[in-house]
């Protein structure tokens, strides 16, 4: 009976061992899956709803409902001018539509800059900023950089022709910068920054001031105009450039010398019997 007793005795001390055992290792688990659900809460960043394009948007399109959809942003990175509600990117008061003035790509935030307000034109006086005036610059396969510009691109515009101020110093014609990183809004007749292949632009025009505009104007009306494409992501400022012909082919500059006058000498002859003597006089002319 003794023995049953002991028997009894060390299998309850080894279930008890068991059990305990059992539970630390369980309470083990448990802490450390909180202490990771812990430090995921910590990484977790503060969101705002924005609105995205649901697809890819063109130019010209109407915005609607169907266009875009609510996601979850990082509050710290929302861009700028971003629709945060849906009533504000779609009035109630208005069934107008806003149109897109910029190609947005999907799941792009739908921005203040990228489309027009409800109803509004999307001609070129909506990508005007404060002060500026659009002016058309002709082209053609050569000066127009090969039909490779695009709204929204910049370039250097160059002017060539001949400087008639001075005829003395006549060096031919001459090659100069006028203006530096001029964005344009348009190709011919299109303001769209996607078009479907390239193309030989006739015109293009460009936002500029009204003292830019009357540069532009003197230059295009006393000399070919050309254009030379900038690096999209390139923020330098060219310097100033001029070439005229003899720059062009090292040639040096023709030093015309003042010719000094001689001075002047006045005299008479008089004869000494056999000798003729000329003496100096003041002149009198």
């Amino acid at each position: 009976m003794r023995m049953v007793f002991g028997l009894v005795l060390l299998v309850g001390i080894a279930l008890a061992g068991g059990a305990v055992y059992l539970a630390k290792d369980r309470i083990a688990q448990y802490q450390a899956a909180n202490a990771q659900a812990q430090a995921a809460l910590s990484k977790i960043v503060p969101t705002k709803t924005v609105y995205v394009a649901e697809k890819s948007l063109q130019y010209g399109q109407k915005l609607t409902r169907e266009d875009v959809r609510a996601v979850a942003w990082p509050e710290n990175a929302i861009p700028e001018g971003s629709f945060l509600d849906i009533a504000t990117l779609f009035p109630e008061n208005t069934a107008e539509l806003r149109v897109v003035l910029r190609a947005i790509e999907k799941d792009e935030a739908i921005m203040a800059l990228k489309v027009t307000e409800p109803g509004e034109d999307t001609g070129l006086t909506s990508r005007l900023e404060r002060g500026a005036r659009a002016f058309t610059i002709k082209v053609d396969v050569s000066s127009g950089v090969s039909g490779f510009l695009r709204p929204g691109d910049r370039v250097d515009v160059y002017w060539t022709g001949r400087v008639n101020i001075d005829r003395e110093s006549d060096n031919g014609d001459v090659t100069k910068l006028i203006e530096a990183g001029v964005k344009l809004i348009a190709i011919d007749q299109s303001a769209g920054g996607e078009l479907g292949e390239t193309t030989i632009a006739r015109t293009v025009t460009v936002a500029i001031s009204p003292q830019q505009v009357a540069s532009l104007a003197q230059a295009q009306s006393t000399g070919n105009l050309s254009l030379s494409l900038v690096g999209a992501g390139d923020d330098t400022i060219a310097d100033a450039i001029e070439v005229d012909q003899r720059s062009l082919l090292g040639i040096a500059s023709r030093e015309v010398q003042a010719e000094v006058a001689k001075e002047k000498v006045c005299t008479i002859r008089t004869r000494r019997g056999a000798e003729v003597m000329e003496l100096p006089i003041p002149c009198t002319n």
